[in-house]
């Protein structure tokens, strides 16, 4: 087993069941810190790290460094150029990004990074919680080989398909249109049942000649009962959804491309969190296209 002792900035449900099952793996798992601090204090005290109390004191605990953190100015805010941060004392360190942020803040965080003599991987993860404390990820990394090839090993006990996409912000392209076609297909599954149920049909007849015919997906076998129960306990959140689809939206935008379903789609999830329902599972933007649930 590696000797290197691993870190985590960002413990919330993802990066929490990452750090445990490292952790089961027999990895040295020193140091976790979080925004919130009682989230980390009780990680700490379970899998028997330091609940870093500063960003610096994470890179001195560690060799490794994941983060797993919310949004652009999140992952901008950890690697602060002044202040604390973990790019002090950081040289010979390695970083590894787990958050869905725009391909341009992993080339910055990259940059700083390298400037003191660190060096940076993009792991973007196309799974939920489960899999991350099941160690069964779909892990999509973009970054010089060298830094994935050191990781690997690492990185296998997290993910059962690990796969090297390219350069650094690569993965971020690809994780966005994966994000943008399943966003895509979930409000319009949601549009599908809500008609359905509006005139009348049996939800669940419907739901199995969907999955039998060219309206399968992946979606429907996640979120298809949820939608029809109204059972929408998050795994990843309209929030979360809203903000993948304006990664991909803006992306598309850049390239000159016009893209009509992933602008509606973005509309949706951006009403779900207008709405105050942006804490509910993507699931729950069938709150929106059923009839008599919500105007």
């Amino acid at each position: 087993m590696s000797s290197e002792r691993i870190a985590f900035v960002g413990v919330g449900r993802m990066g929490a069941n990452m750090a445990r099952r490292l952790k089961d793996c027999g990895y040295a798992v020193t140091a976790v810190y979080d925004v919130n601090t009682a989230g980390a204090d009780a990680l700490a005290a379970e899998i028997d790290a330091k609940s870093a109390r500063t960003l610096a004191g994470v890179t001195v605990a560690a060799d490794v460094i994941f983060t797993v953190v919310t949004d652009d100015a999140a992952q901008l805010g950890v690697f602060a150029e002044t202040g604390d941060s973990l790019l002090n004392g950081a040289k010979g360190k390695t970083f590894i990004n787990c958050a869905t942020i725009t391909p341009a803040t992993h080339v910055e965080v990259e940059r700083r990074a390298r400037a003191v003599g660190a060096a940076t991987l993009e792991a973007c993860m196309a799974s939920s919680i489960p899999q991350a404390r099941n160690g069964t990820l779909y892990l999509m990394c973009g970054g010089e080989p060298s830094v994935f090839a050191r990781v690997k090993p690492i990185l296998g006990q997290l993910s059962s398909a690990l796969r090297h996409i390219g350069g650094t912000g690569q993965a971020a392209q690809v994780k966005a249109l994966v994000n943008m076609v399943m966003n895509i297909n979930t409000a319009g599954l949601a549009e599908g049942l809500g008609l359905g149920a509006a005139l009348g049909l049996n939800l669940d007849m419907l739901r199995e000649v969907f999955a039998q015919t060219g309206a399968n997906s992946q979606v429907l076998k996640t979120d298809g009962e949820d939608m029809q129960n109204r059972a929408h306990d998050c795994y990843f959140s309209g929030a979360h959804a809203a903000k993948d689809s304006t990664i991909a939206w803006i992306l598309g935008v850049q390239a000159g491309l016009t893209m009509p379903l992933a602008a509606a789609a973005k509309q949706q999830f951006d009403r779900m969190v207008a709405l105050d329902l942006g804490h509910l599972d993507k699931s729950g933007v069938a709150e929106l296209t059923f009839k008599g649930r919500r105007a």
